[in-house]
């Protein structure tokens, strides 16, 4: 088991002062031994990390933590619901980290939690269960890596494609449409205005001061503090960082490539007059280039509104035809407008001289060959991240992750690339080496930093 810390020490590590003691490596579990895990963010996709926990033989809900009271309410009443046994309750998730007995975490706060929070976990010798995005930006995303390294924890990284989509990406390793050279990523989701809220009093029973954690204090409002802190710089990545790194991964991962060579990004926030901060459109291209491997190529775009869907994404298990007046061939796999009446178009689409293959979010895939577009092989993938997760923490096998975190932060690091690229207006030339941008301070001041200050006692230690 792992060796105990003092508080104090603990706390210090957190806020960057000192590293702790390295921590012995946990026994390896057997697959009767039951998992301890504790859920930290229980509003939205925390209670799906229960129900995940629910379905996993031999894991144990150990506790919770959530910093709003009345989330934590309605959560006990779901967690009795599901059948579990009552878990331990937190509102401090460094109170919880100091549990000996809790075997791993899953994080399910917001984007500028996700980096420290898996830091503190790996010190305090907890494997982590990490939604997506990672990290808030490339150097948190970097220091996570150090940290799962350094204490030998098993970290996942909630990109959930790469156990769904596996079968789709064995095709394009088996050379189903020969050498792809373009991958590309759809994230089409149906965004409405979140009009403008003005600075308020914090709810009673919430603990903002931790809800904000590294964050800045602008005061407290309901856009600021909901699920629409996703569209604010300071919490947030925006939708490419939100349902668009799953796509991300996905391309990348197709692609077989590493860090990009160069990312140029363009956009802009449309349509609606209100508080939101980062863009709703946004188009991005990828270049991946290196003495030794060839080129490739990767576009992704965001759109927020009515759209139409592509190689018919988005239509699959309903009616595949365009709209009635359009005289475009059904096989085409082109479907032009919303067959299904869903606006949204979420997916991958990747390119090579023999036909194309594209995947519907996860799990399902299509593809088509050839110059006449013939339907080629299609299939569907069962997604079992959690369980992955699980049977890692008792093997201890770091190798049989779905998403090891260095693939996460090297997924994240695209996303982050794209949304300096568009906040500074230019194309930016990186060395994956050295993982950082050429030539240019401002960016990397962006990558690292934001353009904030970490509150003091939430910062990213330097030594891990």
């Amino acid at each position: 088991m792992s060796i105990d810390i003092d508080r104090r020490d603990f706390l210090k590590a957190g806020a960057g002062a000192a590293a702790v003691a390295a921590f012995q490596t946990k026994t390896v579990l057997g697959a009767n031994d039951r998992v301890r895990v504790a859920v930290i963010g229980t509003r939205g996709r925390g209670l799906n990390h229960m129900q995940s926990i629910k379905a996993t033989p031999n894991v144990e809900l150990a506790a919770i933590c959530d910093i709003d009271e009345s989330v934590i309410t309605e959560r006990l009443a779901s967690i009795e619901k599901l059948g579990l046994p009552k878990p331990q309750v937190f509102g401090d998730v460094r109170k919880l980290l100091e549990d000996k007995s809790i075997d791993a975490v899953t994080i399910a706060t917001p984007n500028h939690w996700h980096s420290l929070m898996a830091i503190w976990a790996c010190q305090a010798g907890k494997d982590v269960y990490v939604e997506k995005p990672c990290s808030h930006n490339w150097y948190e995303g970097k220091q996570l890596v150090a940290a799962a390294n350094k204490y030998n924890r098993i970290v996942q990284h909630g990109t959930q494609s790469r156990s769904g989509a596996k079968d789709a990406i064995q095709q394009l390793r088996d050379g189903l449409i020969g050498d792809v050279y373009l991958a590309r990523g759809l994230c089409y989701k149906w965004r409405d205005t979140i009009g403008r809220t003005p600075k308020s009093e914090v709810p009673a029973g919430v603990n903002y001061d931790l809800w904000l954690g590294p964050a800045p204090n602008r005061g407290f409002s309901k856009n600021r503090f909901l699920y629409t802190w996703h569209w604010f710089w300071d919490t947030g990545n925006g939708d490419l960082g939100n349902q668009g790194i799953h796509e991300v991964d996905t391309a990348r991962w197709g692609l077989g490539v590493g860090f990009p060579t160069k990312v140029s990004a363009i956009g802009g926030h449309v349509m609606f007059d209100d508080d939101q901060e980062t863009p709703n459109v946004l188009n991005v291209a990828y270049e991946f280039h290196s003495p030794n491997a060839p080129r490739r190529l990767m576009e992704f775009e965001v759109r927020h509104w009515l759209t139409n869907h592509e190689a018919d994404l988005g239509t699959w298990g309903k009616s595949s035809l365009p709209p009635a007046g359009l005289d475009v061939p059904a096989k085409a796999g082109a479907s032009l407008g919303p067959a299904n009446n869903k606006p949204g178009t979420i997916g991958n689409i990747y390119y090579g001289p023999k036909g194309i293959l594209a995947i519907q979010e996860y799990e399902t895939y299509k593809s088509w060959l050839g110059e006449k577009f013939e339907p080629g092989p299609e299939g569907k993938s069962k997604e079992k991240h959690f369980a992955n997760f699980i049977d890692c923490v008792r093997s201890r096998k770091k190798e049989d992750l779905a998403a090891p975190i260095e693939e996460g932060h090297i997924s994240c690091t695209l996303v982050h690339l794209a949304n300096v690229s568009y906040r500074l207006g230019r194309t930016l030339n990186f060395d994956p080496v050295k993982e950082e941008v050429i030539g240019d301070k401002e960016a990397n001041h962006l990558l690292r930093d934001g353009d904030r200050e970490y509150r003091k006692g939430f910062e990213i230690p330097t030594k891990v």
